[in-house]
C-alpha cells in the first residue's frame, strides 16, 4: 500500500501538486506579511503540504473548532479561498482531458471545499485516522 501511495504522490506532484502547492505558499506568504493574518498563513502552509503530497493522509475536523473558525473561514473565503478553489477547478479541467489525469482531476475537485474553508480542519496520517475511527 505504501508503494502505491508513493507512486500516486509522485504522479500527483508532477501533474498538479507542485504548482497548486505554490499557490498555497503564495497565500501563506501574503498572510505572514500582513501580520494580523498569520493564523491564516499557518493554515495555508498546512494545506500546501497536504496539496503537495496528499496520498496516505486525510483531513479531519478539529473537535476544538468553533465560532472563531467559522468567522475565519468567511474571511479566508473572501480574500484567498475562492482563487485557490478556482485553481483546483481549472487544474481538474486540464487533468480531465487526459485518461491518466481523470483520477487526479477528481481528487482536485475533492480539495475545493477544503481550499474554501480550511480552518477547523487538521491533516493527519490516514492510517491513524482510520485507527481512531474504527479502533
Amino acid at each position: 500500500m505504501k508503494l502505491v501511495q508513493l507512486i500516486l504522490n509522485i504522479l500527483w506532484v508532477v501533474l498538479c501538486g507542485f504548482w497548486m502547492a505554490l499557490g498555497y505558499l503564495l497565500a501563506a506568504l501574503i498572510c505572514f506579511v500582513l501580520i494580523i493574518t498569520i493564523p491564516f498563513g499557518i493554515a495555508s502552509l498546512r494545506l500546501a503540504g497536504y496539496v503537495l503530497w496528499p496520498f496516505g493522509r486525510t483531513v479531519v475536523d478539529k473537535p476544538s473548532a468553533g465560532a472563531g473558525s467559522l468567522i475565519g473561514n468567511v474571511i479566508w473565503f473572501v480574500f484567498a479561498g475562492w482563487w485557490l478553489a478556482l485553481g483546483h477547478v481549472f487544474t481538474s479541467i486540464a487533468l480531465a482531458v487526459t485518461i491518466i489525469g481523470l483520477p487526479f482531476a477528481w481528487a482536485n475537485l475533492k480539495l475545493v471545499p477544503l481550499s474554501l474553508f480550511p480552518l477547523g480542519h487538521d491533516v493527519v496520517d490516514a492510517d491513524a485516522a482510520r485507527a481512531r475511527t474504527f479502533g
